[in-house]
């Protein structure tokens, strides 16, 4: 068998390393386009609440816009309820919630993240930043409603900006986290199995959840609601789907049994992240109103 001449095998050499340096920069290039759909802004329009609900604006730490509405409660400083929702809505999808808890005499404040519905543009940052976002509304709810207890339902997103801040966790009196993910490496590994498989999600996540460090300058361990709870000493109230691809049933027990303070589980059965972040049945709302009845008291 005739040897292949030395000059050929080095151009052969040459030739698969210089299409594996081309695939490489194809493939970082590809990941960074994701990554920068991932944190786009998601502004959309939000119908005003019916009375007495109105419209409010608040500012941020830093100083960005944010768009909310508010129910007064029945009586000044009795028990309120912060309603934060998930990446990509609006506080449209918490208005029927927050209408039946201003219905039993709570008062309710809403908010539109940063980057989402009618407040200011700004990039997703999966709860980091959005947290200043948690805290100013905290703050404003104080005020308006006479410094009475509240409780803060984070749903997804709204979840995680209510743990992961720079200041620790969300110093409400009480806390829901719904469909909340343990760390962005799983949540980003989750989402793409769901469509790719196990495999690929383990070759893809990583040049997606390592971008944390130049777009945020943090690295994605910082991303981690399951470590920030752990700090969070008040009641909780952990809920997941018991079909939720995104943060499947064993994550959310996780986060469950990382909560430092008395706490509770309830799952929605048979039901996705979509599902379990929109959910309005008549069980979540008897889990949900059991809760805050218990923890800051029925208006």
């Amino acid at each position: 068998m005739k040897a292949i001449p030395r000059t050929r095998r080095r151009r052969w050499r040459r030739s698969i390393a210089g299409l594996v340096a081309a695939g490489l920069v194809l493939g970082l290039a590809a990941s960074w386009t994701v990554g920068s759909l991932l944190v786009r802004p998601a502004r959309s329009n939000v119908p005003p609440p019916p009375p007495p609900g109105r419209d409010v604006q608040l500012r941020a730490a830093d100083g960005l816009r944010l768009a909310g509405s508010y129910w007064p409660g029945r009586r000044r400083g009795g028990p309120a309820v912060l309603l934060l929702h998930g990446n990509d809505a609006s506080r449209a999808a918490t208005a029927d919630n927050a209408a039946w808890l201003a219905g039993r005499g709570y008062a309710v404040l809403t908010i539109d993240f940063r980057g989402h519905g009618e407040s200011a543009a700004a990039p997703h940052s999966f709860g980091l930043r959005e947290s200043r976002d948690t805290r100013a509304a905290l703050a404003w709810l104080k005020r308006a409603d006479g410094g009475g207890p509240v409780a803060a339902v984070g749903i997804s997103l709204g979840g995680a900006a209510s743990l992961i801040g720079d200041d620790g966790p969300l110093a409400a009196d009480a806390l829901v986290l719904q469909a909340v993910y343990p760390d962005i490496r799983h949540a980003i590994r989750n989402r793409i199995a769901a469509f790719l498989g196990a495999a690929p999600a383990r070759l893809i996540e990583p040049l997606l959840s390592f971008q944390s460090r130049p777009r945020l300058g943090v690295w994605p361990g910082r991303l981690s609601p399951l470590e920030a709870v752990k700090r969070y000493p008040g009641p909780v109230l952990v809920i997941g789907g018991g079909a939720d691809a995104y943060t499947p049933p064993a994550e959310t027990r996780a986060m469950f049994a990382a909560a430092a303070g008395p706490k509770r589980l309830w799952f929605a059965e048979g039901a996705d992240h979509r599902t379990t972040s929109d959910l309005e049945t008549g069980d979540y709302r008897l889990a949900l109103s059991s809760f805050l009845a218990a923890t800051i008291g029925s208006p």
